[in-house]
């Protein structure tokens, strides 16, 4: 099972974001958990300055706008 944490304020484009991975992990028959992480002082501790982020088991992965569907099936 992979840890996802999608990083951002709540915006469209974060929910689009965790949407796509989901959609993606489960295409892929891969196991995830996903997790927002909203609050500034804890997407800060990631370093990542454009949201939305995504970190995948404590790595941080992606960060600014939409990740494209292919980016996110070479992930999983």
């Amino acid at each position: 099972m992979k840890a996802v944490k999608v990083l951002g304020s709540g915006c469209a484009n974060c929910k689009a974001t965790a949407r796509l991975i989901e959609q993606v992990a489960a295409d892929r028959g891969v196991s995830v958990v996903v997790e927002k992480v909203e609050k500034m002082e804890d997407i800060a501790r990631f370093n990542v300055m454009a949201t939305p982020g995504v970190v995948i088991d404590g790595v941080v992965v992606h960060s600014g706008g939409i990740p494209a569907r292919s980016k996110v099936e070479g992930w999983f």
